[in-house]
C-alpha cells in the first residue's frame, strides 16, 4: 500500500483514482442534458481503465458476490412512509456486496470504497432497490463537476488532479476520508450510506427529506491499509462467505430526517449528527453465493426503482446514476458469452 508519508500531490492521484474508479456508483448522465455537453455513453465510458472494460461485467462495481436475506422492519418506518416494506414483517432481499472498481480480479487492499447493491420486495409486488457506498460524503456536488473528476483522475497531466482539487473545494471532504479514515476486514463491519437524498410521503401526505444507512450490527475493528494487505487480495469475499455459513448478519437501516435548513441537493455536505433519526429495522444476510450463477448476477440495482411512498429529489443524481446503470446493463448483457458462468440466463 502507498505510503502515509507520500507527497501531497501523490495523495491527489490516489485519490483521484479511487474516486474514478468508485464514483461510478453515483455515476452523472443525463439525456436531458444537451447531448454535446454530458451523456450516459460518455460517462461509462470515462469509467473505463486505459486497458478497456472488463467484458461482460459491470463497468465499474466489477467485483461482487452475492446475498440473499430478508428485512425484518420494526414498523418504526411507517411514521415517515407509507412504503410498504415499512409495516412490521419480513421481506425478501437480494444483494450484493461489491468494491468500486472496474476491474473483476482486483485485489482488495487496492480498493478504497465498498459498496452495496440492494433489493427490497413486498408482498403487493413494490420494489425498493439501491446502490450505496460508506463514504460519509460524496466527492463533488455537481455533475459536471464528477464528469471533470472523472477526466482528471485518468488525465496523463501530472498537474490535472491539482488543479481538479483547487477548482473543487468540497473535494477535500472525501479526499480526507480516503486517506484517514480506517480500514475494516469484513464486509460485515461497513456501514454503507445512501449520500443522496430522497423524498418520503407519509400517510398523511406529509413529506419528509430522508437519507439512510445501513449501520453493522457486528463489532468493528479497525485494522491499518498495511495489515489489510496481508490478508490477501479476495479476503472480503472469502471472510463474508465464511461468517455467514456460521450465522446471520445484520446491519439496522437509520433514517436521516432533514431539517428545513439542510441542503438535499448536494452529497457533498453532510446533514449535522443531532438530526432525527428512526431505526426502521434490520437487513439479515442469511446466504452467500458467488456472483457468476448468483441471484445477484443480473440485477440492475437502479437507484430510481422505489416504492409507494418513497420518491427523488432535487438531487440529481439517482435520476443520472440511472441512465448511467441502465448503458453498463445494456453492455454488460451484450457481452453476456465473455462473462464466466454456467447457463443463468439474463433478466431484465
Amino acid at each position: 500500500m502507498p505510503s502515509p508519508q507520500r507527497s501531497v500531490l501523490a495523495s491527489l492521484f490516489l485519490i483521484g483514482a479511487v474516486v474514478g474508479f468508485s464514483a461510478g456508483s453515483f455515476a452523472y448522465t443525463a439525456g436531458w442534458l444537451s447531448p454535446g455537453r454530458l451523456t450516459s455513453t460518455k460517462v461509462v465510458d470515462a469509467l473505463a481503465p486505459p486497458g478497456g472494460p472488463a467484458l461482460g461485467h459491470r463497468r465499474n462495481h466489477a467485483k461482487g458476490i452475492c446475498f440473499a436475506g430478508t428485512f425484518e422492519a420494526n414498523g418504526n418506518g411507517i411514521a415517515i412512509s407509507k412504503a410498504p416494506m415499512f409495516a412490521a414483517g419480513q421481506y425478501p432481499v437480494l444483494g450484493r456486496f461489491n468494491l468500486a472498481t472496474p476491474d473483476p480480479n482486483a485485489a482488495d487492499p487496492t480498493v478504497r470504497v465498498r459498496g452495496i447493491g440492494l433489493q427490497i420486495s413486498a408482498t403487493d409486488g413494490n420494489v425498493w432497490r439501491m446502490a450505496m457506498i460508506d463514504p460519509p460524503v460524496f466527492a463533488v456536488s455537481t455533475p459536471q463537476g464528477f464528469y471533470d473528476l472523472l477526466k482528471a483522475s485518468a488525465s496523463k497531466d501530472p498537474e490535472a488532479m491539482k488543479s481538479f482539487a483547487g477548482a473543487h473545494p468540497e473535494f477535500a471532504a472525501f479526499g480526507a476520508w480516503a486517506k484517514t479514515a480506517p480500514w475494516t476486514a469484513s464486509y460485515a463491519e461497513v456501514a454503507f450510506n445512501s449520500l443522496n437524498a430522497f423524498v418520503f410521503t407519509d400517510g398523511s401526505g406529509v413529506e419528509h427529506a430522508v437519507r439512510w444507512s445501513w449501520r453493522p450490527q457486528a463489532q468493528v475493528v479497525p485494522i491499518t491499509a498495511e495489515d489489510f494487505a496481508k490478508l490477501g487480495p479476495n479476503h472480503l469475499e472469502e471472510d463474508i462467505m465464511e461468517r455467514v455459513a456460521h450465522a446471520p448478519q445484520r446491519w439496522t437501516l437509520v433514517l436521516t430526517i432533514a431539517d428545513p435548513s439542510d441542503l438535499t441537493s448536494d452529497p457533498t455536505k453532510a446533514w449535522p449528527p443531532e438530526r432525527r433519526t428512526v431505526e426502521a429495522g434490520t437487513l439479515i444476510v442469511q446466504k452467500i453465493e458467488e456472483e457468476a450463477d448468483g441471484p445477484c448476477r443480473d440485477i440492475n440495482f437502479d437507484p430510481t426503482i422505489l416504492p409507494d411512498g418513497i420518491r427523488v429529489s432535487d438531487d440529481p443524481f439517482p435520476a443520472a446514476r440511472s441512465a448511467a446503470y441502465a448503458r453498463s446493463y445494456d453492455l454488460r448483457t451484450s457481452e453476456a458469452g465473455s462473462y464466466p458462468r454456467t447457463g443463468a440466463s439474463v433478466k431484465p
